[in-house]
């Protein structure tokens, strides 16, 4: 094949061929095994016109698939007039270019799809350079196989003394040149990064923060529209969102959240890019409560759901409370399946992003997580503390108000995280006529 075509990796209105090989040992959907390839390869801007499948115990070494289905695959790309054939697999370098030489067209696997349309939807600069890195480091360990003009001799001409030898080849020149430009990238993604946490730590200091997570195309963004202002950007294709937005969330009595919308996770996404994108991520690594949002009415949420949470482990997301909501419950034909769902998730909440059924119900069980264990207690303020004194009648419900010589004592209900919140602003309060820390200690069980 032309060298053209293997130097252009975009997929762009390309005529595309559909491969995957399942395993016994990796999930495929049943009803539609290629069905989310199909709609990687659509958001990257393929055109779809043909599609293979093939079940085997462990794949070929040269080829991925068998013998006859490779041979099955060059007719049929012949056929279809494709102009790209995609995995449903991650290719070695000597099986892309083994497939190549026998389709005569060009081949990518699901990593290389996955950083195509990660590169067209990458708007910040931090993306863009972590879409750089994941890039690079995917192409580097495979120059020598996929480029066969890295093997061609430069310098080599003997043009004046000094110059004459076998020079040096031009794979070595391009690995030279790779590897001075991933030092230079994560140079300046790691200062980018740096400067996002300490954002994120003092935005996290002032502010309970909420992050959502999802499978890719969940809905996360539509749900985020309708808790803030909205601005996040909606559509019907994979990885619609790629960087962190970030926006107030009303809850109530007062209270507020900073709410994040991040990145969709996947099945099978490339580790280098969950590395590369880990500042996309900071948000959900340092959020204070995480919310993952499931689209129930997709026929794989059971392993859209395993793969959130595998995901969530991975990136080290571990030791934050977690609320689960079971979105699009408006697209359900069959009530049973919900029925189902809460059986096996109790706990989860059940909504609609799109007509807003369940959103309140979620602004409740989230503030209810940000102010903690409610407890009724007494607090003794100084009048003169008008700062202690606003908040309580602002930020808590009051019960009482009995007043003194100068003094007022509110009977309250407050949250554990309320409290801390009082504190910060005096520390010239009394609870239950106890010092702070001491009915702290009595009334929540501790700091």
């Amino acid at each position: 094949m032309s060298q053209v075509q293997r130097d252009q990796l975009r997929v762009v209105a390309e005529k595309a061929v559909l491969v995957a090989v399942q395993l016994p040992r990796r999930y495929f959907d049943t009803l539609d095994p290629l069905g989310e390839i199909r709609a990687l390869a659509e958001t990257a801007g393929a055109v779809v016109v043909g599609e293979l499948l093939q079940k085997r115990d462990k794949p070929s070494g040269r080829t991925y698939l068998g013998k006859g289905k490779a041979v099955e695959l060059a007719q049929l790309v012949a056929v279809t007039g494709a102009t790209l054939v995609i995995f449903d697999n991650d290719l070695s370098p000597a099986q892309i270019r083994a497939i190549e030489a026998g389709t005569e067209c060009k081949v990518i696997d699901r990593s290389e799809l996955i950083l195509d349309i990660f590169a067209n939807r990458a708007a910040t600069h931090a993306a863009k350079l972590q879409v750089e890195i994941a890039q690079l480091e995917y192409t580097y360990p495979r120059l020598r196989a996929m480029w066969t003009h890295l093997e061609n001799i430069a310098g080599g001409a003997p043009i004046g003394i000094g110059t004459r030898g076998p020079g040096e080849k031009q794979l070595e020149i391009d690995r030279r040149l790779v590897q001075l430009r991933l030092r230079n990238l994560k140079r300046e993604l790691v200062r980018i990064q740096q400067r996002k946490s300490r954002e994120v730590q003092k935005r996290n200091l002032d502010h309970y923060t909420v992050g959502l997570v999802g499978y890719t195309n969940a809905g996360k963004s539509t749900l985020f529209n309708g808790l803030t202002t909205g601005g996040a950007f909606v559509h019907q294709k994979l990885f619609a969102t790629l960087g962190t937005r970030i926006e107030r969330w009303d809850l109530g009595g007062g209270n507020s959240a900073m709410l994040s919308d991040t990145v969709g996770f996947i099945r099978q996404l490339p580790h280098h890019l969950v590395a590369s994108f880990r500042s996309t991520l900071e948000e959900t690594i340092y959020a204070d409560l995480i919310i993952i949002v499931l689209d129930v009415a997709d026929p794989n949420a059971q392993m859209q759901l395993e793969t959130v949470r595998a995901t969530l482990e991975e990136i080290g997301a571990i030791d934050q409370q977690r609320i689960l909501t079971l979105n699009k419950i408006d697209r359900l034909n069959d009530s049973k399946m919900l029925l189902c769902w809460l059986n096996q998730e109790p706990e989860a909440i059940p909504l609609s992003a799109t007509t807003g059924e369940g959103l309140d119900e979620l602004a409740d069980a989230v503030r209810e997580h940000m102010i903690g264990g409610v407890r009724e207690v007494t607090i003794t303020v100084s009048m003169a503390d008008s700062r202690a004194v606003d908040f309580i009648e602002k930020r808590t419900e009051v019960l009482d108000r009995q007043y003194g010589e100068g003094t007022a004592q509110f009977t309250v209900r407050i949250g554990r995280r309320q409290v801390d919140q009082l504190l910060a602003r005096s520390a010239r309060i009394r609870i239950n006529d106890q010092e702070p820390l001491d009915a702290v200690q009595t009334a929540w069980g501790g700091r």
